[in-house]
């Protein structure tokens, strides 16, 4: 296990999914949390089942809508507040949109996706890095996606997003990493997360079931990954035990994004 004992870290999207195992995983190895999310009910809920598996940990957290540029300095002022620096940054809130055709694609949901997938991730680089440079240290992970490291079908603004977070991280590593910065990417394929569930939904909306298997059998593991799986890795990169990673999309999908055609 990755050791976090009084490491800062904050999480975006928070609340489900991949950020929500992110901060179970790095309170068990005792991170003080800012837990940040736009989903009230859903972020109390999550920081209450944290609070009841580790009574000591800390937590604070922000209702924030992460493409608003004002909400993200509201949720790195709340961390500040609460504990005086920002060591690690878990990047990740974002959503996948609609599944259309690239010529027909709903045009204000493309700038919704832009906006949250990519500003979203800009800001907080953008307002943290600075916090991070003064400390002489810093770990951040943002999160792209396999559809960061290669074309998905019917997710055109998703995946443009994906790929910019994919750049961004490279162009950050490059220009942090002399201050004790190591800035890398996540690319999950698909986990059995409430958005990959939505996801199966649009595709099936009969037997949303059948599409995730149908996915499944197309992955070397002949599985969905889970969420714990990706968090374990993402805790390793807010580590200490991450010093000379940086720079990297690291792929978390079983082995899929090797094949070319079916395994």
């Amino acid at each position: 296990m990755s050791d976090l004992t009084g490491k800062s870290i904050v999480i975006t999207g928070a609340a489900m999914g991949l950020g929500q195992a992110a901060a179970q995983v790095c309170a068990a190895n005792g991170a003080s949390l800012t837990l940040v999310d736009f989903n009230e009910k859903a972020l109390n809920e999550t920081a209450a089942d944290i609070r009841n598996a580790h009574p000591d940990a800390q937590i604070t957290t922000v209702l924030a809508d992460v493409s608003n540029e004002e909400a993200v300095k509201k949720y790195v002022a709340a961390a500040m507040n609460a504990y005086g620096r920002i060591d690690g940054f878990y990047n990740n809130a974002g959503i996948e949109g609609k599944q259309a055709p690239m010529a027909e694609y709903d045009l204000a949901v493309f700038e919704k996706v832009i906006d949250i997938n990519l500003m979203g991730v800009y800001y907080g680089l953008r307002h943290i890095l600075p916090i991070m440079v003064k400390q002489s240290y810093g770990r951040i992970v943002n999160v792209a996606s396999v559809g960061g490291i290669r074309g998905v079908l019917h997710q055109t603004p998703y995946v443009a997003s994906k790929h910019a977070v994919s750049g961004m991280t490279k162009t950050a590593a490059l220009e942090y990493a002399k201050h004790g910065i190591t800035t890398n990417a996540i690319a999950p394929g698909a986990i059995l997360t409430p958005m990959v569930a939505g996801a199966f939904q649009q595709m099936n909306p009969s037997d949303p079931k059948a599409a995730e298997t149908e996915y499944a059998k197309d992955n070397p593991s002949k599985r969905l990954g889970l969420p714990v799986e990706v968090a374990n890795v993402v805790a390793f990169l807010l580590s200490d035990d991450c010093s000379y990673v940086n720079g990297q999309t690291i792929a978390i999908d079983g082995g899929q994004s090797n094949a070319y055609g079916p395994v």
